[in-house]
C-alpha cells in the first residue's frame, strides 16, 4: 500500500471491493465522471489545468505528474458513495463495543504521547468500537482519520494506569499504521 495516504488505506480496508484503479487514465476518467459529473472543464478548473490536459490524462497521452497524489486521493473517494459510507457506518455502529475492526499503530520512534517519545518500542493494537469504526467509514480526509485513531489511542491508554488522555495528546506516523 505504499504511496497511498492514510485516508486511502483506511477507505480501502473498510471497503475492500472499492479499491481505486491503479492506472492514472482510469482514475482521471472515474474522477471526472463521478465527482465532476462528466464535466471536463469543471475538473480542469479544480486542478488548475486546461481542459485539454484532463482529456490527455484520460486518453493516456499525458500523465498527471504534479497532480498524481490528489488524483489518487479523489479516485479512492469516488469509489464509494455517500449513501454507501453511511450504510457501512450504521452497520459498524450497531456492533457496539467491539466492531471486529482492529488497528495497529507503530510505536517505535514514531509514536508520541504529549510531546515525549514512547517509553518502549512496540506496536499498539487497538480494537475499535463500533462507533469508532463507523467514524472511519464516513471520514472525509486524513485529518478526520487521525482524530478517530487519536481517540482510540486515548481510550486505550485511559484504560491503563495513565488516564486523562485526549485524542489531541497523540500523534503517529501514518506510514506505520494499518487496519486489520
Amino acid at each position: 500500500m505504499a504511496g497511498k495516504g492514510l485516508f486511502g488505506r483506511v477507505r480501502e480496508a473498510l471497503f475492500p471491493s472499492r479499491k481505486a484503479p491503479v492506472q492514472s487514465t482510469t482514475q482521471a476518467g472515474q474522477v471526472r465522471e463521478r465527482k465532476y459529473g462528466g464535466n471536463t472543464a469543471a475538473m480542469a478548473a479544480a486542478y488548475g489545468v486546461a481542459p485539454r490536459t484532463v482529456l490527455r490524462w484520460i486518453d493516456g497521452s499525458r500523465h498527471p505528474v504534479e497532480h498524481q497524489e490528489r488524483l489518487q486521493r479523489e479516485a479512492v473517494d469516488v469509489q464509494t458513495t455517500e449513501r454507501g459510507r453511511e450504510r457501512k457506518a450504521k452497520q459498524l455502529a450497531q456492533r457496539g463495543t467491539l466492531s471486529g475492526i482492529g488497528a495497529r499503530v507503530g510505536r517505535a520512534v514514531t509514536f508520541e504521547i504529549r510531546g515525549s517519545d514512547a517509553v518502549r518500542a512496540r506496536d499498539i493494537h487497538l480494537d475499535l468500537s463500533g462507533e469508532q469504526a463507523a467514524a472511519l467509514a464516513i471520514a472525509q480526509d486524513d485529518v478526520e482519520v487521525r482524530a478517530v485513531i487519536g481517540q482510540a489511542l486515548a481510550d486505550y491508554f485511559n484504560g491503563g494506569p495513565y488516564g486523562g488522555f485526549s485524542a489531541d495528546d497523540f500523534d503517529f506516523d501514518p506510514g506505520d499504521f494499518d487496519l486489520n
